[in-house]
């Protein structure tokens, strides 16, 4: 038999799904026997959560937000430091004569990826390992971009374009501070500027992770800005941070077991600056998570280039490739064009692709033109959504919480 896996890990976002299916297609195209599908990430695969994947409807699976699998938070040890592991994945690999491994995810399942390719060469095991990335943040190294971004970037654009029209109505100086997640990149903040129009200059400032932010410098950002507008809109990412590396936010940051900060409170701590230095109304609010999972509001060029990551994965296994992620290769900008390839995932797991500096201004309190060229493609086209009673008619997740 000639069988495949695949999972996902990490964080939802509106176009894993999409990856997922493109995996089911391309794994049917390719000559794969069954497609097997892991709950729960590698954990899930440990403990024997497989379900064939042969039946699903890819369509409406490619346009259903988050993770169909499930997910994990799960930091795969090092084949040294626990081989029982190992012994006991590989045993699942033979068990369903698995030749492939597709596991959908971020940094750390990249990372992961990355072990089990290493330990499948050293012990002579013939299954492919292959990574498909997928992230909001957009901060995985080497590719163009990550299938997720495009989606969350449309719809922070659109919301903020939504807060300039809730803040423009009122006679008065106001100040809306909304914050964006992005824990040590500004991908998904500076997309914010993509809500200017030819009426609106919302958001009037935009403070990313990778300018430090300076407390004087914000207030007089603040005054300036009111002066011009006088109803101001600010974004800024869940991780800034002043020149010392400390972040801006309004109590003390914890850490989760991977040693990623866990960051609330930053657009609660410009408030109270704020409310501290002028006299004006200001209030702040944070998406949180609808930003990640938005399947109403999704960027068909996302979408579709989720499907088609996932599809190449599979061509990638069986043209012989391991240890590798795809990417994303940008030709042009105008038109926007792409194709797709590999890279060692090792230039991926555990490094952050931050916005270059030169795509932040000089005050640091905005993105430049070249960033804008750069992220406008990725929130192009829209989906077309079948509805049930009114509702988005998603695939249903009552299989993860049977498990």
């Amino acid at each position: 038999m000639n069988n495949c896996i695949v999972a996902q890990s990490g964080g939802p976002t509106a176009a894993i799904n999409a990856s997922l299916a493109g995996v089911i297609s391309g794994a049917k195209e390719n000559g794969f026997d069954t497609v097997y599908g892991a709950y729960h990430g590698i954990q899930g695969f440990m403990n024997d959560e497989v379900v064939s994947l042969n039946d699903i409807d890819t369509l409406k699976l490619r346009n259903t937000p988050s993770m169909y699998l499930g997910s994990c938070r799960f930091m795969l040890p090092t084949a040294d430091e626990d081989a029982d592991t190992y012994k006991k994945i590989f045993e699942q690999f033979e068990k369903y004569e698995i030749k492939a491994f597709f596991y959908i995810g971020g940094n750390d399942s990249m990372d992961t990826v990355a072990k089990l390719s290493k330990y499948a060469k050293e012990n002579d095991i013939d299954v492919k390992c292959v990574g498909v990335p997928k992230t909001i943040d957009n901060d995985l190294c080497v590719t163009d971009h990550t299938p997720g971004y495009g989606s969350a970037a449309k719809f922070i654009a659109t919301t903020l374009l939504e807060v300039s029209h809730d803040t423009a109505i009122y006679p008065i100086n106001s100040v809306t501070i909304v914050e964006i997640m992005g824990r040590d990149a500004g991908w998904l903040t500076g997309a914010a500027a993509l809500a200017r129009n030819e009426y609106s200059a919302v958001p009037h400032l935009i403070y990313l992770p990778e300018a430090a932010f300076d407390k004087d410098d914000f207030i007089e950002d603040v005054k300036a800005a009111i002066d011009k507008y006088h109803n101001i809109v600010i974004a800024i990412s869940e991780g800034i941070k002043d020149a010392d590396g400390t972040y801006i936010t309004a109590g003390v940051a914890a850490e989760d077991k991977f040693g990623h900060s866990q960051l609330s409170g930053a657009g609660k701590a410009l408030e109270y600056i704020i409310k501290d230095n002028i006299d004006v109304k200001v209030r702040s609010v944070e998406i949180n998570i609808p930003q990640r999972t938005a399947g109403h509001l999704t960027s068909y060029t996302d979408i579709d280039e989720a499907f088609d990551e996932g599809k190449f994965a599979t061509e990638v296994a069986i043209n012989g490739e391991t240890g590798v992620m795809i990417t994303i290769n940008r030709i042009s900008d105008f038109p926007y064009a792409t194709t797709l390839g590999t890279t060692d995932v090792n230039d991926v797991a555990g490094l952050v692709k931050h916005v270059p500096r030169e795509w932040i201004n000089e005050g640091g309190n905005d993105v430049t033109d070249e960033f804008i060229t750069y992220a406008r493609p990725l929130i192009q086209g829209e989906v077309d959504l079948n509805f049930k009673d009114g509702l988005p008619d998603y695939y249903d997740i009552k299989h993860l919480t049977n498990i």
